[in-house]
């Protein structure tokens, strides 16, 4: 008489539990998203308070999601956790970002020089493509086209470049300057354009593509002396309550 094996139930459940896992994994990702996404374009207004409720409801996202892309989002410092108050968007700091901007000028030398020795045929087409689509719509591309455009570019330099590290240390900083870029380009100076900021970004996509290290390097900074530019305009004239919403409420108290 042969016995049958003892079956461990442990081992059968598990494989149920991964896709449970991967799709909670993919629902806090995509509550990140977007919430990262509200802020860079201040429909979730810079100083404002909101409950964990109102942002399930301003993303469509449930409530476990939502508190970890919280999390994520309180660390990378873009929303502040206020004990007994709720959650606030992190304000617009024009002294403490531009300060920061001297720490991205740093990294981005380092991520451009390694996306430049690194990116292999895949990474450097897919740049290309990026490149031609930009020249394409140059003409009539919108501040928003752009940033979803800027957020690829910037995945595929970490991709390329091969550390995993960069993404969680450089991706608060792309956050906050898109922020930046959007009021600038949007409140600012809205007639402006896009053409310097494309011309910047041109500079390194082609360089970066040619296997050209020092071109990179030096287009990345001229993209960073530009960001730097747009602080002057920032500061000047300009609304305070655009930068944090809680100074309308003063004033009108």
């Amino acid at each position: 008489m042969t016995t049958r094996p003892k079956t461990r139930p442990h081992l059968i459940a598990a494989p149920a539990d991964k896709p449970r896992r991967a799709n909670r994994a993919n629902l806090s990702g995509l509550a990140y998203d977007r919430l990262e996404e509200m802020i860079v374009t201040c429909a979730l207004r810079p100083g404002a308070f909101l409950s964990i409720q109102d942002l399930q409801e301003k993303t469509g996202v449930g409530r476990t999601p939502i508190h970890q892309a919280v999390s994520r989002l309180a660390a990378d410092t873009l929303i502040v956790v206020r004990p007994r108050h709720g959650l606030q968007i992190t304000p617009v700091d024009l002294a403490r970002e531009r300060t920061l901007l001297r720490l991205r000028r740093d990294m981005e030398r380092f991520v451009v020089r390694l996306a430049t020795e690194r990116a292999g045929a895949s990474h450097r087409n897919q740049l290309l493509h990026i490149s031609g689509v930009l020249r394409d719509k140059a003409g009539s591309m919108t501040i928003g086209e752009f940033n979803q455009l800027d957020r690829r570019i910037d995945q595929l330099f970490i991709a390329a470049a091969g550390e995993a590290f960069l993404e969680h240390t450089l991706r608060p900083l792309h956050t906050i300057f898109r922020r930046i870029g959007w009021i600038y380009h949007s409140w600012v100076c809205p007639d402006e354009g896009l053409g310097r900021t494309l011309e910047c970004h041109l500079a390194i996509l082609d360089a970066v593509a040619a296997n050209r290290v020092r071109d990179a390097v030096t287009a990345s900074d001229r993209l960073i002396a530009f960001s730097d530019s747009m602080f002057d305009g920032l500061g000047r004239g300009i609304d305070p309550a655009l930068f944090d919403c809680n100074l309308a409420m003063l004033a009108a108290g």
